[in-house]
């Protein structure tokens, strides 16, 4: 990347300053942060020198913008081999895609290694996704057609989303610049099956895309117990944008996405009416795996010792969801001079129904979102003022597999009107960048909460820079899907908390680029208080009945880390990259219960040469404490193999390789070959990821490694 040492005029940094500020109320801009050309329209041709987003995709850089932001490219989300927003996320430095369930694989986003819940998925700058939507959603946020992802990590992420508590992960949407078709059909073991297309068309004065995926995967028994470790799926994306350039003198960008996806994990098949209708007898064989029981027809009890038999079909070890959502995303901009107006809007219709080992859960959730923004230059100031609000409501139903009828059971509507304003202005030449905002959310449940944030930016020179960013946020619980995303056992909540969950988060980042070399180093600090519980085990001190107590932690959950990042290129045609990672953690019992390492390392390589094409990526994930995240108070796990003894206290270290290698036929056609996890480690060859309570009550929540193995694929794809 090649910087210029040339100072900008007065009018230059307010039109830069102008696109910076989009960038910090949305997370991603919609014009680049610098450009070359003049607006249409202006009389002046304004040429700008500076710094620029040139290089901003590899790995070790950072964008050309206030807010510490990463960008994954179109090409690097091909590389990877990834069919949707999960899949691109994942083992990036920073970055981690975590499962909470070995059946369903409900996955969430973690930032900086905090709950998902704290990390808001924006599509053009626009949230819209919840706690239950996000849950198996995330998995139907195709990655066809988009030009980048950008991630922010850490404090001031979004003026818009005080919600991000760890930051936020906006999808950019492509917009086509010429005529463009593309077709993938790929085919991999364990029955997987993938189709993708994408047409584009530009037009007089705009532009329009389709997209069409279809996928689907076997699910996957490693251990041969009978009881999946990986979920099946079919899953059925479509999707279509449309970009007017002039509409009442506004720049128009719009999409339309529909989902339908149907998975099923625990007993295998896809003949998902049989599984749910199968409630008695054993048909799986528990003393396979490592640990497994010395009776094939149940588990030891660790209290006694006894077996406890196993009768409930294939229906009582299975979960099965299916899942639709319709989406609508719209949003328009128009220059004043100096000055911008933005509007935005998005609408979502999520559908979920839900079979857990037994019991039904049906959700029906709306969600919409509404912005308008106004920008413009006050002396040597640009503001930035405007108006947002969210609406979520969720209706859900269902029973329990005793068949109790459950109603409303994590019923709720929130109503989120806010008002925030933003400041920005450059020092010393350009060489200080201040951003200071401040947003007060006026919530129907939780009342009124102020969120000031402060972001620097510091040019010491024109390949190094300073980050640092402080800020305050909130967010308000939703449903039981925040940490339990089945139906719970017992037919009553007990909502008691009052107060929304507020971070306190500092962060830092160093990073340098120049035309081989860009690499940063971070420091981040989080600090949540009123972490958001939930206690099944809960009693009504009346009656006695069996109640889940929805809660606050009484003590706050505070989590370090610092990583560095680093790519170099070695030639033209190879770049190699390397990163760590490594995290403090501090928190009480029964707050992060999803087990995290303390540190990772990567290595990446990329080769690219006339039509042929090499990526490798290398994974090692660090031991994991499991006894402290699985902590329940009295100081170990509680958590049992099959065959009574206890679950290990220490996860081993491993080591995950991807490869992928793909060639050039003609002009039109490439071929490509694959593997992921190539060294096929597995969570199952060390511990079974099934257990038990310390009564013998049996969960499916004991993961810490990899549930699938070595995963080998092959595809075609044609571009004309």
């Amino acid at each position: 990347m090649t910087h210029s040492t040339t100072s900008l005029s007065k009018t230059s940094r307010r039109r830069r300053a102008l696109a910076v500020a989009t960038v910090l109320a949305t997370t991603s801009s919609i014009v680049p942060a610098a450009t070359g050309e003049a607006d249409a329209g202006s009389a002046t041709t304004i040429t700008i020198t500076g710094r620029t987003n040139q290089g901003a995709m590899r790995p070790g850089a950072l964008r050309d913008e206030i807010v510490s932001t990463e960008s994954i490219g179109e090409r690097a989300i091909e590389r990877a081999g990834a069919t949707n927003v999960n899949e691109a996320l994942d083992k990036n430095p920073g970055i981690s895609v975590q499962v909470e369930c070995s059946i369903c694989n409900v996955r969430n986003v973690l930032l900086n290694n905090l709950p998902g819940r704290y990390t808001t998925l924006m599509i053009d700058g626009v949230p819209i996704f919840s706690s239950v939507s996000s849950a198996y959603g995330l998995d139907s946020v195709n990655v066809y057609g988009i030009e980048r992802i950008d991630v922010a990590r850490g404090a001031g992420a979004s003026l818009i989303a005080p919600e991000a508590l760890s930051g936020t992960v906006n999808i950019v949407t492509k917009r086509p610049q010429q005529s463009e078709g593309r077709v993938r059909l790929q085919l991999g073991n364990f029955g997987s099956r993938q189709a993708e297309a994408y047409l584009a068309r530009p037009f007089g004065g705009g532009a329009f895309a389709a997209t069409l995926s279809l996928n689907k995967h076997d699910s996957v028994d490693a251990d041969g117990n009978g009881v999946s470790e990986y979920t099946g799926y079919d899953r059925r994306l479509g999707g279509l944008g449309l970009f007017l350039d002039d509409v009442g003198g506004f720049k128009l960008k719009s999409r339309l996405d529909l989902v339908d996806e149907k998975r099923g994990g625990g007993a295998m098949g896809d003949d998902y009416a049989a599984i749910k209708a199968s409630t008695s007898g054993n048909p799986f064989d528990w003393s396979r795996g490592v640990h497994g029981s010395p009776d094939p027809g149940g588990w030891i009890n660790p209290a006694d010792g006894s077996l406890i038999p196993y009768d409930d079909g294939r229906g009582g070890f299975s979960e099965i969801i299916f899942t639709k959502r319709t989406q609508f995303i719209t949003s328009a901009e128009r220059r004043f001079g100096d000055s911008k107006l933005r509007l935005a809007f998005g609408s979502a219709q999520h559908k979920q129904d839900s079979f857990y080992e037994g019991a039904f859960y049906a959700a029906r959730q709306t969600q919409h979102y509404l912005e308008a923004s106004w920008q413009m230059s006050l002396a040597d100031w640009l503001l930035t003022t405007g108006f947002n609000h969210r609406y979520e409501d969720l209706r859900s139903h269902g029973s329990t597999a005793q068949g109790s009828a459950v109603e409303g059971i994590d019923d709720y509507v929130y109503r989120v009107p806010a008002v925030f304003v933003q400041a920005y202005r450059s020092f010393f030449g350009d060489a200080l960048e201040v951003n200071g905002s401040v947003r007060h959310d006026k919530h129907n449940f939780f009342g009124g909460i102020t969120s000031p944030r402060l972001n620097v930016l510091w040019h010491h020179s024109p390949r190094l820079s300073s980050r640092f960013s402080a800020g305050k946020g909130f967010r308000a619980p939703t449903s039981f899907f925040e940490q339990d995303h089945g139906i719970l056992d017992t037919i009553r909540i007990d909502r008691q908390i009052s107060k929304p969950e507020v971070s306190t988060n500092l962060s830092y980042a160093l990073s340098y680029a120049d035309d081989r070399l860009a690499v940063t180093g971070s420091l981040t600090y989080n600090r949540i208080r009123n972490f958001a519980l939930l206690d099944s085990g809960a009693a009504d001190p009346d009656t006695g009945e069996s109640i889940t107590v929805f809660t606050s932690a009484t003590q706050p959950v505070t989590v370090q880390g610092a990583d560095l990042n680093l790519s170099y290129l070695l030639n033209p045609a190879l770049t190699v990259s390397a990163a760590a990672e490594v995290f403090n953690y501090r928190f009480p019992p029964g707050t992060l219960v999803f087990a995290r390492p303390k540190a990772k390392a990567y290595l990446g390589m990329d080769w690219e040469q006339g039509g042929g094409d090499l990526t490798a990526r290398l994974v090692w994930t660090g031991p994991t404490d499991l006894r402290r995240f699985h902590d329940d108070g009295s100081g170990s796990q509680g958590r049992y193999n099959f065959d009574g003894t206890p679950k290990r206290d220490r996860s081993p270290g491993f080591v995950t390789l991807d490869l992928r290698a793909e060639l050039a036929i003609d002009k039109t056609f490439s071929v490509y070959l694959g593997a992921d996890n190539a060294l096929d480690y597995r969570q199952a060859d060390k511990e079974s990821m099934l257990m038990v309570d310390a009564e013998g009550a049996p969960d499916v929540v004991h993961i810490w490694g990899p549930s699938r193995g070595r995963y080998v694929y092959a595809g075609v794809k044609a571009n004309f």
